[in-house]
Formats: structure tokens, C-alpha cells, sequence
């Protein structure tokens, strides 16, 4: 899978790329991240990437000729997405992460400042995606957001499979509570203890706790 990242801030994922299970993901080569400065898909001498809102007011709106540049230099394999982060866009889901793990490569436009120009999203992008109803200074948070749950479903990216199978929003679940050591601590003065059924080692009766304390997905 080939994350392409069309932004102004590319060394924004510096770290993100370097560090745990994606960063051990690259060097398996099951994924590949590429940050690309949006600034060199530009025309002028001043590399300007935004300019005043036509009808006038607050802020400044990205321009939509650097982005269609460079989303047609980048867009490659015929199985592909053109994923422009927007707070108007359709929520992201576990379900969406699922089904974009099957594709060959996802280009993520990040914006910044008030928007970008709606040409790139009538036009350009092939969907708009929001991960929540709240603003966010731009689109590299999303994007971060998105490739680690597009990758966690990919086969290999995680050491145990199991932990994909069994995790939250499978078959419209939220996970089960989890406990581990010590058996009992005490907190704000008084003796918490892990339920008895998980120190019973009778796997029927674990399981049916577990399907009964995994709440149903609002």
C-alpha cells in the first residue's frame, strides 16, 4: 500500500513514519509513506499555494491548480483513492479503513488555512472524509489518523491477527473490558479486583463474559 500525502508541512510525519508498529510496517515493505510539498507544484516565485476568498471574507483559500498538479503527478496505480480531508466530508469508519486496505495506494490532501478551493472537491478528490465533528488546523492530523487504520487491517502489519479480529467495531461490537497484573490494587482507598470469571481459565464461560461486556456500536 502507497500513502501519498500532498501538504505544505511534509516533515509534519517525520516521526509518525519512524516510530512502532508503522515504522516496522515500512521495513516489511507492506506499506510506503510519501509526503509531498505542495509547494513545488507551484508556478510563481513566491511558490503561493493560497489567495483571497472571491466575495470576500476571513482567511485565505488554497488554490486549486498546485493540487491538481500534483495529484496527477503522484495518482498512479488504477487501484487508488483521492482523499480530501474536510470537516463537510462523510465520517471516516472502521468499515471505510477496511475497505480502502484492499486498494494499492490512498493520496491524502491535506489542506490549511480557511478551505480549499470546492473545485478539488467536485473535480479533483474522489471522496471528502471527516474523522469527527470538530476543526482541526489541517489535514495531516486525518491523515495520520487514517493511514494507522488502514494499515492495521492490512495482513502483516500487525504481529497477531487475532487482536485485529477481535477488536472494536467487528461485527458492530465495541471490545470487552481487559484486566491483567495484579489480581487486586487498591485505588482511591479501596481494593479493586479483576472479575473471577477471568481467573477461572474455563474458556466458555470467559467468552460468554466477554460477548456480554462488548457494548453494541452507536
Amino acid at each position: 500500500m502507497k500513502f501519498d500525502i500532498i501538504t505544505i508541512f511534509p516533515t509534519f510525519f517525520d516521526s509518525f513514519k519512524s516510530e512502532a508498529l508503522i515504522a516496522r510496517a515500512i521495513k516489511k515493505k507492506i506499506i510506503k509513506i510519501t509526503p509531498h510539498n505542495l509547494r513545488k507544484y507551484t508556478s510563481d516565485n513566491h511558490q503561493s499555494v493560497d489567495g483571497r476568498p472571491y466575495g470576500g471574507g476571513a482567511g485565505m483559500v488554497m488554490l486549486v491548480e498546485p493540487i491538481m498538479k500534483a495529484v496527477k503527478k503522484i495518482r498512479k496505480p488504477k487501484k487508488s483513492r483521492v482523499i480530501l480531508f474536510s470537516a463537510k466530508g462523510k465520517k471516516f469508519t472502521q468499515a471505510t479503513a477496511k475497505k480502502w486496505s484492499k486498494l494499492d495506494q490512498l493520496v491524502f490532501i491535506c489542506g490549511r488555512y480557511e478551505g480549499i478551493d470546492d473545485r478539488v472537491a467536485e473535480h479533483i478528490a474522489d471522496e471528502e472524509i471527516s474523522i469527527g465533528d470538530y476543526v482541526l488546523f489541517g489535514g495531516e492530523v486525518p491523515a495520520m489518523v487514517v493511514m494507522e487504520a488502514v494499515t492495521r487491517n492490512i495482513p502483516g502489519a500487525v504481529g497477531k491477527e487475532e487482536s485485529v479480529l477481535n477488536e472494536s467495531f467487528v461485527g458492530g461490537l465495541l471490545e470487552h473490558p481487559h484486566y491483567t497484573r495484579p489480581e487486586a490494587i487498591k485505588i482511591n482507598g479501596k481494593n479493586r479486583k479483576v472479575p473471577k470469571v477471568l481467573l477461572s481459565g474455563n474458556h466458555k464461560l470467559i467468552n460468554e463474559w466477554r460477548k456480554a461486556n462488548s457494548k453494541p456500536v452507536q
